[in-house]
C-alpha cells in the first residue's frame, strides 16, 4: 500500500536497512485506554481496531489511511478485559474478562450481551465456523481449566473440555484450535471433532507459555515463552523435522549475565505468512519461519509491548505499549507509557525471503 500514513513506499537495498526497521512513521492512536492494553484485534472487513484493557473497557477505533484514529464505541466488563476477537464477517466482537464472562458486541446495533460464563476469568475467546454451521460459534478458555463451546443462540455451552491446567492462551485458524495452559501443556484440537484432544504435548520451551498463534495455513503454530524464546511447531508428525525454536528478546550478554524478556505476543501476517514477535524489552521483530530468518528488528519503543495485531490487508501493524509487571510492583510508575501505536508496513518489511529449494 503506497503512501500509507502520508509516506512513499521505498524498498531499500542497503544491508543495514534490511535488518533494522524504522519507527519514524508510526502514529499513536488518540484517546488510548487508561490502563495497560491486554489485547488488540482488527476487523477482517474494515480498518476498525478493537482494544481491550485492564481498565475494564473495550474500545473501538476507526483507522484512516493517514494513520489518524477516531473512537467509535466503548463498552465495559465488570473486571479487566483479557481477550478480543472479531467474527469472520466483521459484524460481531467477542471479549472475555476477569469477570468470568464473555460478551458479544453487535457492531451494527452496538448492543452488547453476555454469551458465556466460567467459574474463573475468561482468558481467551475466539470465533470459529464449521462447514454446515448456521453462523459463527464461540470457544472460550478459562483459568477454571476448561474450554467451552457456545452456539450463540443458546445460553448453555454445547460442549466442555477439561484441560490439565489454567488456560493462558488460545488461538484458532480454520479447524485448528491450539490451547496453551499452565505447566507448559499445549493441546491441539481439530474443531471437526471438538470434544477431544487431537494431540497434547509439553511445550518445547522450558519456561511458562505466554502465547500461542496459529500459522495462516493452519499447518502449525508458534509458541512464545517468558524466557525470550519462540518455537515453531507443526501439527502433523510428518512435518516434525521442520520444528525448531530460537532465542529472541534478549539483551547482549554482559559478562556472565544476559537479560531475557517475555515474548508477549505473536501475530502472523495475513498475506505473507511471516510473523511478528513482541516483548517486555519494548521491541518487535518480523520473522520468516520457512527461511529461519529475521526480516526486521526495530528499536525499543520505550516500554513493554503487551499486544500486537495486523490489519486484514497486512498494511498496518498495531502494537500496544504499557507496563506488563515483568519487574513487579516497584517498577510501575505513573509516567510509564501507555499507548497504542500504528506502524505502516512498507516495502519488503514483512515479505518472506525468496524461496530456496528444500532438501
Amino acid at each position: 500500500m503506497s503512501g500509507i500514513f502520508g509516506t512513499t513506499t521505498t524498498t531499500s537495498t542497503s544491508s543495514a536497512s534490511t535488518t533494522i526497521g524504522d519507527l519514524k512513521n508510526d502514529v499513536a492512536i488518540a484517546n488510548p485506554p487508561d490502563d495497560t492494553v491486554s489485547d488488540l484485534a482488527f476487523s477482517p472487513t474494515a480498518d476498525i481496531l478493537a482494544v481491550s484493557s485492564w481498565d475494564n473497557k473495550v474500545r473501538l477505533y476507526q483507522i484512516a489511511s493517514n494513520g489518524s484514529s477516531e473512537g467509535k464505541h466503548i463498552y465495559e466488563h465488570e473486571g479487566p478485559v483479557l481477550s478480543l476477537d472479531f467474527s469472520k464477517d466483521g459484524n460481531k466482537l467477542v471479549s472475555g474478562g476477569g469477570d468470568k464472562q464473555a460478551k458479544i458486541c453487535d457492531l451494527q446495533t452496538l448492543q452488547t450481551v453476555q454469551v458465556a460464563a466460567h467459574d474463573n476469568a475468561v482468558k481467551a475467546a475466539r470465533f470459529f465456523e464449521l462447514p454446515g454451521s448456521n453462523g459463527p460459534m464461540l470457544v472460550t478458555g478459562s483459568w477454571d481449566k476448561t474450554i467451552k463451546y457456545w452456539d450463540l443462540r443458546s445460553q448453555n455451552p454445547v460442549g466442555t473440555v477439561t484441560c490439565q491446567e489454567r488456560v493462558y492462551t488460545m488461538d484458532v485458524r480454520n479447524s485448528l484450535l491450539v490451547v496453551g495452559t499452565a505447566d507448559r501443556y499445549i493441546n491441539v484440537i481439530n474443531l471437526q471433532d471438538p470434544l477431544k484432544f487431537y494431540k497434547t504435548l509439553q511445550s518445547p520451551l522450558k519456561w511458562q507459555t505466554r502465547v500461542v498463534s496459529c500459522f495462516t495455513d493452519a499447518s502449525g503454530f508458534a509458541i512464545g515463552s517468558i524466557e525470550g524464546r519462540c518455537a515453531i511447531q507443526y501439527v502433523e508428525d510428518k512435518d516434525s523435522s521442520s520444528n525448531f525454536s530460537f532465542k529472541c528478546h534478549r539483551d547482549q550478554p554482559a559478562g556472565s549475565v544476559t537479560n531475557v524478556y517475555s515474548v508477549n505476543d505473536i501475530s502472523f501476517h495475513p498475506q505473507h505468512g511471516t510473523f511478528s514477535t513482541a516483548g517486555s524489552d519494548g521491541t518487535f521483530h518480523f520473522w520468516d519461519k520457512d527461511a529461519k530468518h529475521r526480516l526486521k528488528g526495530y528499536p525499543t519503543v520505550g516500554g513493554s509491548i503487551t499486544a500486537t495485531a495486523f490489519n486484514n490487508s497486512g498494511s498496518i501493524f498495531a502494537y500496544a505499549v504499557g507496563y506488563d509487571w515483568n519487574k513487579g510492583y516497584f517498577a510501575n510508575n505513573p509516567n510509564y507509557p501507555n499507548k497504542v501505536v500504528l506502524h505502516p508496513v512498507q516495502g519488503d518489511e514483512c515479505k518472506p525471503r525468496p524461496s530456496v529449494k528444500k532438501r
